[in-house]
Formats: structure tokens, C-alpha cells, sequence
């Protein structure tokens, strides 16, 4: 329902979405004390092996500091390993371990679930258009 041309109803879709599509990875984080910030850089890291620390830091939109300490522990905990670069070596070069290969894939398997079951009955054109729709939610700038 849109009030005040407010679109409530999508509104509260996406924080209800949004809370369930995070529980599972939040109860599997929570058992190795880790947080939202350590399921972002493992997702991405794991995505995009060989990543900079630079280039992590544009794809988060955080500050060096907040990425610090939780690349600090994902490295410690044996879940990243930091290599310098071949060209540069105060460049660092971000890699999964087995360990973080195996903890992106267990975060990103209940979700994957509930992506492919609210897809199901679905087209692939409807497919398109959820992805058109969530890419135009992104910040291209802002609004």
C-alpha cells in the first residue's frame, strides 16, 4: 500500500526478506564470534580470489579502519590469507582458505536455498526483472 507516496507494503517485504535471508548465516557466524562485516569479506574474497585490499575496500564502501580489524581476525582465525603483491609488495592480495572457502560456501547455501525457492513457479523473464529491479535498488547515486 503507498501512503504519502511511501511504498510500505515493498517497504516492509524487504525488511522482512532481508531478516530471514540473514538468519541462517547469522546463527553460523555467531558460533565462530563473527559478525555481518565477516560474512561480506568472505563472500567477496571468495568471489573474486586475489583481490586488493583496495578493491575490497571500493566493492564495501568502508573506511580502512572498520576492514582492519575484521580482516585481522579472518586472517588470525585462518579463514583468509593476505600474499603481497607480485609488482607492489606493500599491495596485499586477498585469498580464501580452505577454511573460508568452505565458511563463504556454508553462509551462502541457506540463501541460495531461499532464492531458488522463491523462484520456483517463476519465469525466466521474471528472473530478469527481479534482477532489473534489485540492481535499480544499488546506489548509482544518490536519490
Amino acid at each position: 500500500m503507498v501512503c504519502d507516496g511511501i511504498d510500505f507494503e515493498i517497504i516492509e517485504a524487504f525488511f522482512f526478506a532481508y531478516r530471514d535471508f540473514i538468519s541462517d548465516p547469522d546463527a553460523i557466524l555467531e558460533s565462530s564470534g563473527f559478525g555481518r562485516a565477516h560474512h561480506r569479506v568472505v563472500h567477496f574474497v571468495n568471489r573474486e580470489p586475489g583481490m586488493t585490499v583496495a578493491d575490497l575496500l571500493d566493492t564495501l564502501k568502508i573506511t580502512k579502519q572498520s576492514l582492519a580489524r575484521v580482516l585481522k581476525q579472518l586472517v588470525d582465525s585462518g579463514y583468509i590469507q593476505q600474499v603481497a603483491g607480485p609488482e607492489d609488495r606493500r599491495q596485499r592480495k586477498l585469498y580464501p582458505t580452505r577454511s573460508g572457502r568452505a565458511l563463504a560456501l556454508a553462509l551462502a547455501e541457506p540463501q541460495s536455498r531461499r532464492i531458488k525457492r522463491a523462484f520456483q513457479g517463476m519465469s525466466a523473464d521474471d528472473r530478469r526483472v527481479v534482477t532489473r529491479f534489485l540492481s535499480g535498488m544499488q546506489n548509482a547515486g544518490h536519490d
